[in-house]
């Protein structure tokens, strides 16, 4: 068996803490006690978990993935960019799911009570695999602000939550994306928790090049897994 191609070490210091004192739901979940490290052979679990026969054609695309009786309200937008790893080389066919809120501020799940209308036509949920060059593409719609009771008059910004595989199960990364010039970041404790130095790279760039006229509007979100520009993920050690 050939050895592990050596990584740089993860920069923890880019990364939010567990447990957050601003984010009052981190004192709930947040683990207090070491955490135990996985045996090799289920760290290292590599089949069968997810393949390519599993990825649909639509799967990738939250504006037609669960029409009923027409096209999702909101404004149309397309997210992509490439999944790097700390020498900026491509990380290759990882699976990227993305779940969302729909344009009103509401996700598709009974725990979300916020008084925002459902859209019949948008389940807020998708994945695709990175191609050859690492990079991903969704379209989707614009997810709405929402009020979440962390505390007095709480709003969550507009964001994108993002999953990446490895190649294993337990490789599992875990981000948000935000979009620029978003003026409830500034008052969002989860987006306050990153580290100030690392806060950019959870958000966003408008694109006229990935912009389609009289479709969509285009952002570029590349998520670096280690290194210097790592993107900073909720699963920390």
């Amino acid at each position: 068996m050939s050895p592990r191609p050596a990584v740089s070490p993860r920069d923890w210091s880019s990364h939010p803490a567990y447990i957050h004192p601003d984010y009052k739901s981190t004192h709930l979940r947040g683990p207090t006690r070491p955490l135990i490290p996985l045996k090799d052979t289920l760290r290292q679990l590599r089949a069968p978990v997810y393949g390519h026969d599993s990825i649909g054609a639509l799967d990738h695309d939250l504006t037609r993935n669960a029409m009923k009786n027409g096209a999702p309200l909101g404004e149309r937008i397309i997210v992509t960019g490439r999944v790097l790893d700390e020498r900026g080389r491509p990380v290759r066919h990882a699976l990227i799911e993305v779940w969302q809120a729909n344009a009103a501020g509401r996700y598709v799940h009974k725990v979300d009570q916020h008084d925002a209308p459902l859209d019949p036509n948008f389940l807020g949920a998708g994945r695709c695999l990175t191609d050859n060059d690492g990079r991903y593409r969704f379209l989707t719609v614009k997810p709405g602000a929402y009020p979440w009771g962390n505390h007095p008059n709480a709003w969550r910004p507009n964001h994108i939550h993002f999953s990446l595989f490895g190649e294993y199960f337990a490789s599992r990364l875990v981000t948000q994306m935000y979009f620029p010039g978003d003026p409830l970041l500034a008052h969002d404790p989860i987006f306050q928790g990153t580290p100030a130095g690392a806060r950019d790279r959870l958000v966003s760039r408008f694109t006229l090049d990935v912009t389609e006229p009289g479709f969509a509007l285009g952002y570029e979100f590349d998520i670096v897994l280690r290194g210097a520009d790592e993107t900073p993920m909720e699963t920390k050690r």
